[in-house]
């Protein structure tokens, strides 16, 4: 058991913590609470990868010592956390419940030291497991599991993005089931595994905020750039939207207040945006929708759910739309889009009295 042997055996690993480490350090876009979770995620799977190194020299020795159950037990028990800082990493708004299992395992795990409940070694040093050998299995399963449903039930991502993170899942879950089908398969590859996908999550993060509106999470102005040629081929439909009355929230409440109108309304588009929507802020408070493969009655339902929570808040906006029948480019559908979307504004200016933003 040597330095440069651990050194050969987890120098990937090492690198990519490392690395990590390095870009979390330079790092100005993520909260401290994300950051702080990442390092806590990676100085755990370097104790692993330490405990992991020794318990399989011990492992390798013909006489047992307690040593190598103590690492094995700390081995059991960092997995269930690690899983759960991903979990907290990536679906941040979790109760402090989620770590009961992880507890509870640690604590079955060291407990089986004396009495073998878990596991246990004969006196020739072989690995035996107890009543409860697939504990550990059937805990980080239900949180791997955990992880798909709260994949699947978040709705803030587009299609392309979920490819990103089912891969990060899938991934993580593998690394699960191939130790219990193939005996090569060390934990080695588990922390390698893992250290892998925070470090492709955390890129994937970085991505988030080139492509999406600070404020309101939506797409931003280049990604409408950018989609509007990659799917013109498939845009039936193009929405503009814009805020009635921006002007008098800035002017009589302030420029937070206008924000929170602003973050209210792009959470009503998103929530009534469907498959085939994308949603984007594009400047101030405009907005569009690109509507991919969506006839004219879908659009229309599209509208009348906007304006249904629209309405729940206390602020207006006006909509407007145009279909693409004649293979018009996107900025004529937005042109046209927009002069519906005028004749609508008009009307409210006239109505409300209120002064209209100029451009």
């Amino acid at each position: 058991m040597t330095i440069s042997g651990y050194l050969s055996e987890h120098w990937g690993l090492l690198v990519v913590l490392a690395g990590m480490a390095i870009l979390l350090f330079s790092d100005k876009q993520l909260d401290r609470r994300m950051t702080s979770q990442i390092l806590i995620t990676n100085i755990m799977q370097f104790l692993y990868s330490i405990t992991c190194y020794m318990e399989t020299y011990l492992g390798n020795q013909e006489e047992f010592t307690i040593l190598r159950s103590i690492l094995s037990a700390a081995n059991y028990s960092l997995i269930g956390f690690v899983l759960v800082s991903i979990i907290m990493i990536m679906f941040p708004n979790q109760k402090k419940m989620l770590y009961i299992p992880a507890v509870v395992n640690a604590v079955l795990s060291f407990i089986s030291i004396p009495t073998g409940i878990v596991f246990y070694f004969t006196e020739d040093n072989h690995f035996q497991r107890g009543p409860l050998g697939l504990l550990s299995y059937f805990i980080n399963g239900l949180y791997l599991l955990y992880l798909l449903i709260c994949l699947f039930r978040q709705q803030k991502y587009e299609r392309e993005d979920y490819l990103v993170l089912l891969f990060v899942v899938l991934t993580s879950i593998m690394c699960m089931i191939m130790p219990l089908k193939l005996q090569s398969f060390s934990d080695h590859w588990f922390n390698i595994t893992i250290a892998t996908d925070v470090l492709i999550y955390y890129v994937f993060l970085l991505q988030q905020f080139t492509k999406r509106d600070s404020l309101t999470r939506l797409l931003n102005r280049q990604s409408y750039y950018s989609d509007s040629q990659k799917y013109l081929s498939s845009i039936t439909s193009v929405v503009a939207i814009d805020m009635d009355g921006l002007k008098e929230i800035n002017d009589n409440e302030g420029h937070l207040a206008g924000d929170k109108a602003l973050k209210t309304l792009a959470d009503c588009f998103g929530r009534a945006a469907q498959r085939g929507h994308r949603v984007y802020r594009i400047g101030g408070d405009e907005y569009v929708i690109l509507c991919i493969g969506s006839s004219e009655s879908d659009v229309q339902a599209l509208i009348k759910r906007i304006r249904d929570e629209v309405a729940k808040t206390a602020y207006t906006c006006s909509v407007g739309y145009a279909m693409n029948t004649d293979k018009s480019t996107i900025d004529a559908l937005y042109n046209r889009a927009d002069e519906m979307l005028y004749e609508e504004k008009q009307q409210f200016y006239e109505r409300t009295g209120k002064l209209r933003r100029r451009h």
